[in-house]
């Protein structure tokens, strides 16, 4: 069985989990006195408290994957100390601390993680999720595993669940009698782990039919199919382990009424709030936000999580495909580092969204740009009637979740993944 108990990335996030202490060390003895500090740049281990009292290495590499090299604990636990900042400051921050590093002779070094990567690592270590791409499971430690060697003979007898077993649950208290009865359960296998066996078996004379099935295959989707068959097949064939999330990009520009102060009300409680008051917040500052949302007609059981950014700066090629909205004020410079920064080539990608002022007329360069682009209006903001004068808000919110489903849905976003390779 894996030792979860002395994994980091399993300690870092059960501590975060029940609030247990972190503490910083310059010492690898839990034993030691005065060995606490605040500074990542003097620190050499990372101390936990629970569930027994441990302390690892800062350079001892994690099951985080980065550029295909396994990321240390400091830079991990550099990412979630600076969970809150944005990108600009995340990246000083890493500058300012190796600078640290090399001036007191340590040989460790903080890792940049881009965007997608940090926020996953984040999103995992908050328990908002239990899965993740970038995070190698934990070797040895597969249910599957023992079960095969029971039902080939490898291993016989009754297979006993011990008081805090790695296998158990990370960080949940089991009540003694009820451990009595997981210390009396035989192990059973399910039907994969029985078909495993014990013996290598090679399947690659297989690769010779399948190719021959699949050339068969190919020959009868005729182009008469029609362009909706062929986006489900293709949709259908891909099926990724994990749904990636969709991306909706803002406009950077100060004239925009939706910003990322003010967008996050916006689109999750139908309310609008100028970016500049003080009611919108203080989520001005972060360059990356999320909203859930439902939509039926694509997954009526799990909500969708779109990630919200005003620039792609830190995109990889691969995110461009997740853009399904782009608000836009009607400023061509905005799509200037876009993939396509040409509006019509834009907007036969991601559906365009325009916000203005109810009573004020839609740009000409918005309404050039065709079908492509949405124009919803709203009330002007009223300071005396404040948020309780918005009431119009959410028929406007609800019109926008339709078209971007509407969008979503015919380029191929389905529950179980993203859109067509475009």
């Amino acid at each position: 069985m894996a030792d979860t108990i002395n994994d980091p990335l399993i300690s870092l996030r059960r501590s975060i989990a029940y609030k247990h202490p972190i503490t910083l060390s310059t010492s690898p003895d839990t034993a030691a006195s005065n060995t606490a500090t605040d500074s990542l740049a003097e620190a050499t281990h990372l101390r936990f408290t629970a569930p027994n009292e441990h302390i690892l290495s800062l350079d001892i590499p994690t099951r985080f994957i980065s550029s295909e090299k396994p990321v240390d604990l400091r830079s991990i636990f550099f990412a979630w100390q600076k969970k809150d900042v944005n990108i600009p400051d995340y990246i000083a921050s890493a500058q300012q601390l190796n600078d640290e590093l090399t001036g007191s002779n340590q040989t460790g070094r903080v890792q940049n993680l881009v965007f997608v990567e940090r926020l996953d690592l984040i999103t995992w270590l908050e328990g908002a999720s239990d899965e993740t791409e970038y995070i190698k499971p934990l070797e040895g430690d597969s249910v599957a595993a023992k079960s095969a060697q029971l039902a080939s003979g490898a291993t016989g007898g009754v297979s006993t669940v011990p008081s805090g077993a790695a296998g158990a649950r990370v960080g949940k208290q089991v009540d003694p009698r009820l451990q009595e009865i997981y210390n009396l359960e035989r192990r059973m296998g399910d039907r994969n782990s029985i078909l495993r066996g014990i013996k290598p078996t090679d399947f690659s004379h297989v690769r010779k039919y399948s190719d021959v099935f699949m050339k068969d295959r190919k020959k009868t989707n005729t182009p008469s199919t029609g362009p909706s068959t062929t986006t489900t097949l293709a949709s259908r064939d891909k099926k990724p382990g994990r749904r990636p999330d969709p991306i909706i990009l803002l406009s950077p520009s100060a004239s925009s009424l939706l910003r990322m102060s003010n967008i996050k009300s916006f689109l999750d409680t139908g309310t609008y709030i100028p970016p500049d008051s003080a009611l919108a917040g203080s989520t001005s500052s972060a360059n990356i936000l999320h909203v859930s949302r439902l939509l039926p007609s694509i997954d009526p059981q799990r909500p969708f999580r779109f990630i919200l950014v005003d620039t792609p700066e830190q995109f990889k090629p691969d995110y461009w495909n997740r853009v399904v909205s782009v608000f836009t004020t009607g400023q061509t410079w905005q799509f200037k580092s876009y993939k396509w920064q040409n509006a019509p080539d834009l907007f036969k990608n991601a559906l365009g969204i325009y916000i203005g002022w109810r009573g004020e007329d839609v740009p000409a360069t918005v309404r050039g740009w065709g079908r492509g682009v949405t124009s919803a209006m709203i009330e002007k903001w009223n300071p005396q009637q404040g948020v309780q004068g918005r009431w119009r808000d959410r028929e406007v919110v609800e019109g926008i979740w339709d078209r971007v489903e509407e969008s979503m849905r015919s380029r191929g976003w389905s529950k179980d993944g993203g859109p067509v390779e475009r």
